[in-house]
């Protein structure tokens, strides 16, 4: 049932952002990555807390079941970082000309790969199960802390080539209509995309 839903979205995103987004003031085409740029942070900030939510559970109820769900969350935002990263070098590449500028929103997404694949080394390197279970649950509930910082408001503090946010300074939504429907349709989409993926690596699933 899940994954009929997703392919349904996947194509009615990939329609609209093709076929009927238009072209943005000062972007024009280029602005089409944006439904994927965007979508994958959002991803990766809810994996994210997912990780450290589990991680919490764990320390709880020392159930291992929930050590398993935080690891599984926290590659899986690791991995849609790494998209967010990727498609934002392409969009830099594009209206910019350099894949990387160092860029204040480069920057801190930079920092999030590091601290989210150290996790992943402390992982690898701790035998002991219910020792890497522990220290990978605390290590997910502090990083977890820098995430808002480094995702929505260190990069708002300095001057950056990076276009508005879709919630911009003022408090008000900057995008027409179809932009913002088509926006939402892919944010929904990627977010079921990261349900099926976590439930994918369940016992059961």
């Amino acid at each position: 049932m899940l994954v009929g839903v997703i392919a349904v979205l996947t194509l009615a995103s990939l329609g609209a952002v093709f076929f009927i987004v238009p072209p943005a003031e000062g972007l024009g085409n280029y602005v089409r990555i944006a439904f994927f740029h965007i979508p994958t942070a959002w991803v990766a900030v809810v994996a994210f807390f997912g990780a450290a939510y589990w991680g919490a559970r764990y320390l709880k109820t020392r159930e291992l079941r929930y050590d398993a769900k935080s690891a599984r969350s926290a590659i899986l935002g690791l991995i849609f970082t790494l998209m967010a990263t990727v498609s934002g070098a392409v969009f830099s590449k594009l209206t910019w000309g350099a894949y990387w500028n160092w860029d204040p929103r480069q920057t801190t997404i930079f920092v999030l790969l590091l601290i989210y694949a150290a996790y992943v080394t402390l992982r690898m390197t701790m035998r002991d199960e219910r020792a890497r279970a522990s220290s990978s649950a605390v290590y997910a509930l502090f990083s977890f802390i820098a995430v808002p910082f480094l995702v929505f408001i260190l990069p708002r503090m300095f001057f950056s080539l990076h276009p508005s946010p879709v919630l911009n300074e003022t408090g008000r939504i900057d995008m027409d209509a179809v932009m913002l429907g088509t926006l939402v349709l892919s944010l929904i989409d990627m977010t079921l995309i990261y349900i099926w993926l976590m439930k994918r690596g369940e016992p059961n699933a």
